[in-house]
């Protein structure tokens, strides 16, 4: 087939017009045309009155190689790439030991599911529950403010994405099509068919939750074995080579191939590792507020007279603004139509999430607005990070009224410096609940400077933006994993041999596309590995 990049149409199309722009690029007949079908649909609203859609088209005609042969030259008309999955190698008949995962994020499942396929029959350990029993006890946090420390946002089968808005792109590049992969395997377990073809698919976190149980069960189907409440506390280490793990209830599980898909949260996990020599560093990450606005706003900000068109849907918006001091302003994590939500994983402290349903259909937007700190700015082991994070999410614990309540301020009063006293026409979305104070005293000095240039600019962008009744609710702190475990060309870490560090909690990843990628990568290696060693 061939492949044909930037197709424009108007946003309200009719069903002839991608035919007519597929015989006008290829200078073809009807006759010459057999099918096509979309890979990709996108759209660009830079101007509100006149939005166009984009898409990408693979097409069937007549005369395929002729005209791959006169558009030589042109980029936008190639040959369709074969984007299968090919499988790197299959278990051995001899295999003397089970590759381990460690955590069932997106990272560990993509990692568990591609070995279990090969034929690796891997066992997956997490120290959360299953994810129907996981969302129980995070919806019990929410409504009664009970903390289970093992079983919330962050710990538990699918991962701190279950309850996020299930965002299914992202910017890593992908030559080998892992990601591909990836929504073929969603689409498998009952995601929605178009997540294959728009260019932002989502998923939303009710669907992810069925998604999740279907793909648990085919991993156990192929042979894998999966266990929930079961936390590693310890692992074994052998001149070098990694040999086992210990769980809390002191089972060892020996292996000598270990996929480590802890997640960001896993503050514990980092410290064990740490403490056994493997190799950590510290890295860049960043903290902010969420803030939220009512999304017929952003819709109307971005649309203009077309928001509400079904295939836009709810807007999103992604801002970047390079501030006077160096320091750069960006959002992250947008959710429209969404909640925010309670994330911690330890008790008595403050974090703050997006999520979204499939529908995005709730009242509000809300996005993280985070400010980029580096290792000088919480100086120490490389660790340090983790203490910096926990001493802003304890604060905001006291700002919010010291009972999980989360501290919030309205826009115009934080940009004025004010205390906010009264809720205005943006309601706050965050359960348990908000507390309204001041926000200058939840960040140091330089994210509040950074943040109050940073608002006014994004509202030239986004006209409302700085809107004084928006609501700011503190604070986001885990936008990333402060450290990155080290690995080699072999995915393994530098200084320990058979152990994979892999996802967001070995800053290898930032959301659920590149950790589901960085997943399969982490199982391919194993599976290379472990041929090799019973060779």
């Amino acid at each position: 087939m061939i492949r044909l990049t930037n197709i424009q149409v108007p946003l309200d199309h009719d069903d002839q017009a991608l035919t007519n722009a597929i015989l006008t690029r290829l200078d073809i007949t009807a006759d010459d045309l057999i099918s096509h079908e979309v890979h990709r649909r996108g759209y660009d609203a830079r101007k509100k009155t006149n939005i166009v859609l984009i898409y990408t088209l693979d097409v069937e005609t007549r005369c395929n190689d002729a005209l791959l042969e006169k558009f030589a030259e042109n980029h936008l008309v190639k040959v369709t790439p074969d984007m299968s999955y090919k499988y790197v190698a299959q278990a051995p008949a001899n295999l003397q030991e089970r590759p381990v995962i460690i955590g069932f994020g997106p990272c560990g499942l993509l990692a568990g599911l591609v070995l279990a396929q090969m034929g690796y029959n891997p066992i997956i350990l997490d120290r959360g529950k299953e994810v129907r029993e996981r969302t129980k006890d995070t919806f019990g946090f929410w409504r009664k403010k009970i903390l289970n420390t093992e079983s919330n946002v962050q710990f538990g089968e699918g991962g701190a994405g279950t309850f996020s808005d299930g965002k299914l792109y992202s910017q890593v590049k992908d030559p080998k099509h892992y990601g591909h992969k990836v929504l073929v395997e969603f689409v498998a377990a009952g995601a929605p068919d178009e997540i294959m073809y728009v260019s932002k698919p989502h998923i939303g976190t009710f669907r992810l939750v069925s998604m999740v149980e279907k793909m648990r069960a085919q991993i156990i189907a192929l042979g894998g074995e999966i266990r929930f409440s079961a936390r590693v506390d310890d692992v074994q280490i052998d001149d070098g080579q990694i040999t086992g793990v210990v769980l809390a209830d002191g089972e060892v599980i020996k292996s000598r191939h270990i996929g480590l898909a802890i997640g960001h949260s896993a503050r514990d996990t980092f410290q064990m590792l740490y403490d056994k020599n493997v190799y950590i560093e510290a890295k860049p990450f960043s903290v902010g507020f969420r803030i939220e606005h009512q999304q017929s706003a952003i819709d109307e900000a971005r649309f203009g007279s077309n928001a509400g068109n079904p295939i836009l849907g709810a807007a999103d918006y992604k801002l970047v603004h390079h501030c006077k001091s160096g320091r750069s302003v960006y959002s992250f994590c947008m959710c429209p139509g969404g909640t925010v939500v309670a994330a911690t994983s330890e008790e008595h402290r403050v974090v703050t999430n997006g999520m979204s349903q499939y529908s995005r259909a709730e009242r509000n937007a809300n996005s993280a607005i985070v400010v980029g700190i580096d290792p000088s700015d919480y100086p120490g082991n490389p660790l340090a990070g983790i203490d910096f994070q926990r001493q802003l999410e304890s604060n905001a614990y006291v700002l919010g009224g010291s009972n999980y309540d989360a501290p919030a301020q309205k826009v115009g009063d934080f940009l004025k410096g004010l205390s906010s006293e009264t809720i205005g026409s943006v309601e706050p979305s965050f359960k348990p609940g908000i507390k309204l104070t001041d926000l200058s005293k939840a960040l140091p000095d330089f994210c509040i400077e950074a943040l109050r240039e940073a608002i006014p600019v994004f509202n030239r962008k986004i006209k409302g933006f700085a809107l004084e009744d928006a609501i700011l609710t503190g604070v986001e702190t885990r936008t990333s994993a402060p450290i990155c475990i080290k690995r080699d060309q072999n995915f393994q870490s530098i200084n320990t041999h058979g152990l994979f560090p892999a996802g967001e909690g070995a800053g290898y990843a930032g959301g659920i596309m590149s950790a589901a990628i960085d997943g399969i990568k982490i199982a391919e290696a194993m599976a290379l590995s472990i041929n090799e060693s019973v060779k």
